[in-house]
Parts: C-alpha cells; structure tokens; sequence
C-alpha cells in the first residue's frame, strides 16, 4: 500500500487546471483544491465540465484499488450547475492526454432530497477525452454509469474504487454503490489524480493505493 496523507502537496505533484493548498477542515488536515480562476471563467466543455482538472500525484497505477476521504462545498461564485463536483482520476496519460475518472455530486446526494433524475446522479463515472458524461448519457439512458448515494456537501465522504481490467466498482462510506464490467478505457499504466470541476472547493485526505508503484516519496 502507499499513502499519500495530504497534508502537504506530496513532492513531485503536479498541477493541471487548478490549485492546491493545505489547510485545516472540520478537524483534519486536508488539500483544498479549485480550479484556477482562469479555467473557471473559460469556456463550459473546453476549460471545465470533465476535463483535466486535478492534481496529479506522483503514483503510477493501473488495476488495484484507491481510496480517498473527500469534503467538498461550492465556491462563492459556483455557477447553477454546480454539485460540489469532487473525485478521483486514474490511469492519467501525459497531462491529461486520457484518463478515466469517478467523481461525486454531494449536493445530488439523498439525504439532501434532490429532484429526479437528480437523486440517482450523485457518483458519476467517466472517460476522457471519448466518454464524458453527456455522452454516456446519450447514449446509454438507462444511467448505468452513474448512481445514487447517501451523501452531502461539507461532509467528510470515503470513497473507494476498485479497478481490474474493464471492471470497476465504487464505493461510497463503505458501501458499493456502482459496478461496472465494460469501463470506457483501454487499461493503461498512468497516474492517479485528485479531480475537481466548476464551482467546487474540495479537500482531500488520507489518499491509499494498492496494485500501484509510487515513483516518489508520498508524504
């Protein structure tokens, strides 16, 4: 296992969209990352909405499992379709180049009452550049890459992914709550990232990798 307490940014991280900073959050130290204030005024579909906005830690990965714990809120300038956007990426190519990703919408959690199909959108699964998810939703509306989740803003939320091959899993606070066998990728080697999107202030913390290389110290 390697870990990445986020206390700090971990030496040889990079940023790719956004902002990173430690700070202390509802108790525990934790990143706080945004997207920078030139993304988030640029263009909806080429700067931001499932794009390559993240951290990228220095941490190979392809099959095993990653583990994060997440807070996240809106900013004071989120626009309406902003839903505290907040995740992981994995499998990161280059800068971005491709990767795939699972990121959560706390504010389209249950206990928050969200209208349909709102309830049923809170962890959303994607692969860029081919599949992101207006696309997945297009064309397979039966929502299959996407789920409910009992969950809400400024809240502490553990969310695990489970990788092999084509087949993920998710889980939210312990219990899975997305399954996939055909993901949207080919499996490749790459980094493993802390994602964000539009109108979302999000903090990271306690970060585990297992089935990875790690090709700096993680702090």
């Amino acid at each position: 296992m390697q870990t990445f307490d986020l206390t700090t940014l971990p030496p040889g991280a990079s940023l790719r969209s956004v902002s990173a900073a430690p700070t202390t959050i509802a108790g525990r130290n934790a990143l706080r990352v945004e997207l920078t204030e030139s993304v988030s005024a640029g263009k909806y579909g080429v700067d931001y909405v499932d794009m390559p906005t993240f951290v990228i830690l220095p941490a190979e990965f392809e099959n095993g499992t990653i583990s994060v714990d997440v807070l996240a809120r809106l900013n004071g300038h989120a626009p309406d379709i902003a839903r505290g956007f907040s995740g992981i990426a994995y499998r990161i190519v280059g800068a971005g180049d491709c990767f795939e990703c699972v990121y959560l919408r706390p504010l389209n959690g249950r206990p928050l009452n969200p209208p349909p199909p709102r309830d049923k959108r809170a962890v959303q699964y994607f692969a860029y550049p081919d599949w992101r998810f207006e696309r997945l939703r297009e064309e397979y509306p039966d929502g299959r890459y996407e789920a409910g989740a009992d969950i809400a803003d400024d809240s502490w939320i553990s969310l695990a992914i489970h990788v092999e091959g084509l087949k993920l899993s998710v889980e939210v606070d312990g219990k899975e709550v997305l399954s996939l066998d055909q993901a949207k990728a080919a499996p490749v080697r790459g980094r493993v990232g802390l994602f964000v999107d539009i109108g979302t202030v999000a903090f990271f913390s306690r970060l585990r990798i297992t089935g990875s290389e790690v090709r700096q110290n993680s702090n």
